[in-house]
């Protein structure tokens, strides 16, 4: 019999017959070699410096094996459509594979991380964020776009030639069973090898985002995220086993040392908590074209404790991260923002503590609150008082919020009329990227070259902050609040290294003291006090139980809630970042280290249960 195949007639039973069909399907053809190398283009261009430049990594082409049976899979599904609906499928599922892989380049660039299902309750984060998002864009983009309109217009020229398709069920069939077949063995080949296999997985949440993409492929990895989406939302439970690992794991981590002189050298003080949009620890103490960037950080240095070995450990919530960590000391979720999956939790917070020893306590944000659902989460942390952008006089504002100039001189007037003691939460936002100040903000004379770059742009927005932040504390010190006063400032996160890392490794003359290694500045200022650089490693996790230490509050009300650990009396130099990355792990005991491996998994199972509303 001639074993040609007429156009929309499949030959049942015979796998040779199906697969010319399909090998004779020419946009079904070009769409999986187009989609296989925009995929596998992908995954590499993730790994570059700064996810901004095709460089073809040999292991990431051994795992292409993902790429194209997830592929399969899902072009499958063409062939249960006939005539133009087919040929149309191909050239929109290629449009939208495009804007999936740009989608989640952007979002790797800014949050090292992939698009979710969980931004979809999170967009009206991106209120005012146009230019930051533009910024994420790179040349090497192009490269997911290019081929769209050769595409359409081929499926123009073979629209005619479609008009004959038919349905082919038994070519969906065998490509169907075939790549879910084969995704369902390696998923049992390499999910299932015990405790201590250091291979491959596929189905598996690794700490960096990347290797699951990586072993998954985008198509993979999406589809996975969609399946924990829902995992997510089924209610859970602690059973025995979680209750004594979390019992134990706290226990390892308290490390019940004699007090030192650190105990209460704050008690009955005002805090103010300053947390500066983007400031990262390089930039204090250094000087560029003989200009101080940050005169007035480094003026208070001379009465500060300063933790120069400080490292962001932010997650997929930014900066909303960072207010979960500073007031409560739990690790964010690792999957979506914490304040968008757990926006009614209950923990065991520094305002509340405070509260205990008669503080009045206020969460004050220059933006607005709903930015990654601040507000509502902050409702429930024990704050007297939730201000925003629109608590307050909003005519002077830049970018997504008040100027911080208008912000400290606000707060500066409500701190002098506040009956003492209280606690005051800050949040800036002028120093937001993409860190394009208006001329009136610059305080740097910089060459006009090098003014132009991300750097330049990053060193004049720090520079408008710290002047702000030397304004606010002349005004405390001149109405005699700064004397009974701490003023805590660190970095939410990082910021020029963080989203402009692979622009930043091109500007010439390089600095040396540039390099950052994801490390923010945290410093505890108290007038007339005498300084000190304090070089032990920590992180955001880590404030609420140095700075309840130092306020005199008795540890026994937070060593059983907070994951963090007091940097003023420890024996434990590490921080654990949001990547699973230990820094100064060589330094811990097996024990030690293993707990440590184990905080995120400790903290998600906290956080799913609404733990500490018990």
């Amino acid at each position: 019999m001639n074993s040609t195949i007429k156009p929309g007639k499949v030959k049942k039973g015979i796998l040779k017959s199906r697969l010319s069909y399909v090998l004779h399907d020419k946009m079904a053809v070009i769409t999986f070699v187009l989609l296989l190398l925009k995929s596998t283009f992908f995954v590499n261009i993730v790994e570059s410096s700064g996810s901004s430049k095709l460089k073809v990594n040999v292991l990431n082409l051994v795992y292409s094996y993902s790429h194209i049976l997830f592929l399969l899979l899902f072009l499958s599904f063409a062939f249960l459509m006939n005539k133009r609906a087919r040929l149309w499928f191909f050239v929109i599922f290629n449009i939208l594979f495009s804007v999936l892989l740009i989608g989640d380049l952007w979002y790797y660039r800014g949050f090292k991380s992939f698009m979710s299902l969980y931004l979809f309750s999170e967009v009206k984060n991106l209120n005012n964020l146009s230019d930051s998002i533009i910024s994420m864009f790179r040349p090497v983009d192009i490269i997911f776009v290019v081929d769209l309109l050769p595409v359409i217009i081929l499926a123009l020229f073979l629209n005619k030639a479609y008009k004959y398709k038919e349905k082919a069920r038994g070519v969906f069939t065998v490509l169907f069973a075939f790549s879910f077949g084969c995704i369902l063995f390696l998923h049992l080949i390499f999910d299932y090898n015990g405790t201590n296999y250091d291979g491959p997985m596929m189905f598996k949440t690794q700490f960096i985002p990347f290797s699951t993409m990586r072993f998954l492929s985008p198509l993979g990895y999406h589809v996975y995220d969609s399946f924990m989406y829902v995992s997510d939302h089924i209610p859970y439970s602690l059973s025995e086993k979680d209750e004594a690992e979390i019992k134990k794991w706290f226990e390892i981590k308290n490390e019940n040392l004699p007090d030192n002189q650190y105990k209460g050298i704050f008690s009955g003080q005002n805090l103010v908590v300053i947390q500066v949009e983007s400031l990262e620890n390089f930039v204090v103490g250094q000087k560029y074209d003989n200009q101080e960037i940050t005169p007035n950080l480094n003026k208070l240095l001379k009465n500060s404790l300063y933790f120069s070995n400080f490292y962001e450990q932010v997650n997929n919530g930014n900066s909303a991260d960072a207010d979960l960590m500073i007031n409560a000391s739990i690790y964010p979720a690792r999957r979506g923002g914490t304040f968008f999956r757990f926006p009614a939790n209950n923990y065991i917070t520094l305002p509340e503590l405070l509260k205990e020893k008669g503080y009045a306590t206020k969460a004050l944000h220059s933006d607005y609150g709903y930015y990654w659902n601040v507000e509502t989460a902050l409702s429930h942390f024990g704050f007297d008082e939730f201000k925003d952008i629109n608590s307050f006089d909003h005519r002077d504002t830049f970018g997504m919020g008040l100027t911080d100039e208008s912000f400290f001189r606000q707060v500066g007037s409500m701190a002098e009329n506040q009956n003492s003691p209280f606690y005051y939460f800050m949040v800036t936002s002028t120093s937001h990227t993409p860190f394009e100040m208006p001329e009136k903000f610059k305080n740097l004379k910089l060459p006009s070259d090098f003014d132009k770059t991300y750097m330049g742009g990053y060193f004049q927005s720090v520079s408008y902050t710290d002047k702000q932040i030397g304004a606010f504390i002349d005004g405390l010190d001149t109405s005699g609040v700064l004397d009974n006063t701490t003023i805590v400032i660190y970095g939410d996160h990082c910021g020029v290294h963080k989203y402009f890392g692979d622009t930043v490794a091109k500007i010439q003359p390089q600095e040396s003291w540039w390099n950052n290694d994801k490390r923010i500045p945290f410093i505890i200022y108290h007038k007339g006090m005498e300084g000190k650089e304090l070089k032990v490693q920590g992180g955001e996790i880590d404030v609420l139980p140095t700075l309840a230490y130092t306020l005199g509050i008795d540890s026994s009300k937070y060593n059983n809630s907070a994951l963090g650990r007091n940097l003023l009396n420890t024996n434990r130099d590490f921080a654990l970042l949001a990547d699973g990355t230990i820094k100064g792990k060589e330094n811990l005991s097996s024990e030690v280290l293993q707990s440590i491996q184990a905080s995120f998994d400790i903290s998600d199972k906290l956080l799913r249960t609404d733990y500490f509303s018990k």
